[in-house]
């Protein structure tokens, strides 16, 4: 017993020596993507590079392989390492693609997603002036000399903001930021004479950066003149995606509305059971828990965010009728017993999905993994 012990002692003092090495490597490895993130910004290239990335994690996994380590462990490891070096590239700062303009205005800049773009502008070196309703009185004042102004109010609000936004100078970029694209943007071409374009972030405001963040961009008026911005989308990390006005809000039809409404409904059916989160919680398999957390956290944010997504458009009545419609079909079937009728709708969606419902597993298990992961 005393040998084992000696001998297992040992071994924990090396594993401990190598602990500390791999330690002393990060701090390293750190240093150096904090100057690659200094070379990035001195001339304008992208945080996050996705080809460079890819490369790298397929050269590890490669390389796990032939040593008899985990692919998996390997690809697991390096991407949190690789996001913190992501984030040691964001603390230097970026460039400013357009040191000539003179000033942006951000009208709704002290509102929880107005202030990330001040924050991110300011931070390139940008001279940022903030519009909140209190300021309109000496708008003028404010918005004169603007190169470019963004609308960040909400969406309730957004046509009446872009409707005083007439006294703008013809070469200002006028932008919007609201989850609805086709009205607002319409709104700014007819007040507008000069650069228009519509931007939706698809992220909410708790971001800290915008690595690998995407930001859909529906073209106005002159995209020539405000291809800086999205140029300085990119050095931030974002990634753009075009796409017409109507194409968006048709997408953000499915991708907000549909997933919004549908989890209020089931929230809303939870509290009306008057389950017992905790038992629930308890008997619930890692996939249950994951789903019942993006039910939960919904409830933990603004209500008149989502109530203004779901109301934005009379449509969404349309299409949310619709998926009433198809929820009351199945269960008519679940009803009546139909069950060979239930499996035969279930494989017609399966084949909709195609290999992606393949793809969407196997992403998902990497997400139970590392939600399973203890704290």
């Amino acid at each position: 017993m005393k040998d084992f012990e000696q001998k297992l002692q040992q071994c924990r003092v090396a594993i401990d020596d190598i602990d500390q090495q791999l330690v002393q490597l990060l701090a390293k490895r750190r240093e150096i993507t904090a100057r690659v993130g200094e070379l990035k910004s001195q001339v304008g290239m992208p945080i996050f590079a996705p080809h460079r990335e890819q490369q790298l994690l397929d050269k590890l996994k490669a390389q796990a392989q032939s040593v008899n380590l985990s692919s998996k462990l390997v690809e697991d490891l390096f991407r949190r390492i690789m996001r913190d070096s992501y984030n040691s590239q964001d603390e230097q700062g970026y460039q400013c693609i357009n040191p000539d303009i003179k000033k942006i205005v951000v009208i709704g800049g002290k509102g929880q997603l107005g202030s990330v773009f001040v924050d991110l502008f300011s931070r390139s070196g940008y001279q940022v002036a903030i519009l909140e309703k209190q300021d309109w009185p000496t708008s003028d004042t404010i918005l004169a000399d603007a190169g470019l102004v963004i609308v960040a109010v909400p969406i309730t609000l957004t046509g009446q903001t872009i409707r005083k936004l007439s006294v703008l100078s013809n070469d200002c970029i006028l932008a919007d930021i609201t989850s609805i694209k086709d009205k607002p943007l319409q709104a700014m071409l007819d007040v507008h004479q000069g650069p228009v374009v519509g931007l939706h972030p698809m992220f909410g405001p708790d971001v800290t950066g915008l690595i690998k963040q995407t930001i859909i961009v529906c073209d106005g008026r002159a995209s020539d003149q405000y291809q800086w911005l999205l140029q300085q989308f990119q050095v931030w990390g974002a990634l753009n995606y075009n796409v017409t006005a109507n194409e968006h809000d048709s997408a953000m039809a499915m991708v907000q509305v549909m997933r919004h409404f549908s989890t209020v409904c089931y929230g809303y059916h939870l509290m009306q059971e008057n389950v017992e989160l905790e038992q629930l919680l308890a008997m619930s398999s890692p996939i249950y828990r994951l789903e019942l957390a993006m039910v939960g956290r919904l409830f933990a944010q603004d209500p008149n965010l989502y109530a203004d997504i779901i109301f934005s458009n009379p449509k969404n009545v349309v299409m949310m009728k619709r998926f009433m419609q198809r929820f009351a079909s199945l269960l008519n079937l679940v009803e009546n017993g139909a069950k060979i009728d239930f499996i035969a709708k279930f494989n017609e969606v399966a084949d909709w999905f195609g290999d992606d419902a393949e793809n969407f597993l196997q992403e998902s298990k990497i997400l139970l993994e590392k939600a399973s992961e203890p704290n």
